[in-house]
């Protein structure tokens, strides 16, 4: 009778100190590998003397939590938290989630267990680009030639509700992330592919899940011998009308010469000097730049770009042209590369 009692009193006592009740209110019905998706939470607290309401979660397999901080909604006496959480695997259990109130009293916690998944695995074409997402845009692209069998393109692409980092093709030589802004809601790539030179138009597909379908973009090749990126600050500078100018500082050399010998006037003979020395200046090969030992030689020209190569010893790579912050060089196997300033020897 006594152990009755006892019982009953420590019941009473932990719906007593009961203030808060949880519930799952939104779970989507079905999750494609790869995709962000929300989830909801319904949070009734029946004291108002606190401050927050603090979740934690466990025990969830597949799944990959991206905000610690919820949306939250409220109407009425109801919270409506929502939190995102990415999809990684075939086989997902939502997790455990335990509520509590910050507070300055002591209040009992909260748990509700979470169900499992019902995940739906794509079957994509080879020019998946591995993105899931409510929309993608190409923003921006360049070509330009990377060696003889290859162009390199890039790319920048924008991207509603998608884990844009995830970003992967298939059969192309190299390729890799130059920059990303990852967010769960909006995102941005900056991207790279070295692709070979008889490709026309690179092709590429995503996964639409407003239209439950995949989505294909095409990317025309048209090679740019001026860049190699879609920014405006790295394009290196022109050498591409110096012979032309080579041309009109000997034409304007010759008349001057021509002056000269029918008026006899001596002053005529800057005209012929300084046109001169020009074209021995635009006439001279390009110096080679100095690396020092040890420096990265990057394949774009963009802070953080990805490194393809770094030097083993000081030596001497033909200076073909410079942004800001890099000079453009070829490599010994006649790759183009870009090293920064600093880390050349006449710097």
């Amino acid at each position: 009778m006594k152990l009755l009692l006892l019982t009953f009193m420590l019941l009473s006592s932990l719906l007593a100190n009961k203030v808060i009740y949880l519930s799952y209110d939104k779970v989507p019905q079905r999750v494609v590998k790869g995709e962000i998706f929300p989830i909801t939470l319904k949070t009734l607290s029946t004291t108002q003397n606190f401050y927050d309401i603090n979740y934690s979660f466990s025990d969830y397999d597949g799944l990959k939590i991206l905000t610690s901080v919820p949306q939250r909604e409220k109407k009425g006496k109801y919270f409506y938290d929502t939190f995102y959480l990415l999809s990684t695997q075939k086989l997902a259990k939502l997790p455990d989630v335990e509520a509590s109130l910050i507070a300055e009293g002591d209040y009992n916690s909260t748990k509700i267990f979470g169900d499992t998944l019902n995940i739906i695995e794509l079957n994509p074409k080879n020019d998946f680009s591995n993105i899931i997402a409510n929309d993608l845009k190409i923003l921006e692209y360049k070509t330009t030639s990377y060696d003889d069998q290859h162009n390199i393109v890039v790319f920048v692409a924008s991207a509603n509700n998608s884990n844009i980092a995830a970003m992967h093709f298939k059969n192309v030589f190299k390729q890799g992330i130059e920059s990303v802004k990852d967010s769960y809601d909006e995102s941005k790539i900056t991207y790279f592919l070295v692709i070979d030179k008889n490709i026309e138009v690179f092709s590429l597909s995503y996964f639409n899940l407003l239209q439950n379908s995949f989505i294909q973009l095409h990317i025309p090749i048209i090679v740019d011998d001026d860049s190699v990126t879609t920014q405006s600050d790295l394009k290196p500078t022109d050498h591409s009308h110096e012979k032309l100018k080579i041309e009109i500082a000997a034409v304007i050399t010759i008349l001057a010469l021509i002056l000269t010998l029918i008026r006899r006037r001596y002053i005529y003979v800057i005209f012929i000097i300084i046109p001169l020395i020009y074209i021995v200046l635009l006439a001279m090969p390009e110096k080679k730049i100095c690396i020092k030992k040890g420096s990265n030689i990057y394949l774009l020209p963009v802070s953080n770009g990805t490194i393809f190569e770094t030097t083993h010893s000081q030596y001497y790579l033909p200076k073909e042209g410079s942004v800001k912050k890099f000079i453009k060089v070829t490599l010994e196997n006649q790759k183009i590369g870009w090293v920064k300033n600093e880390d050349t020897c006449s710097y």
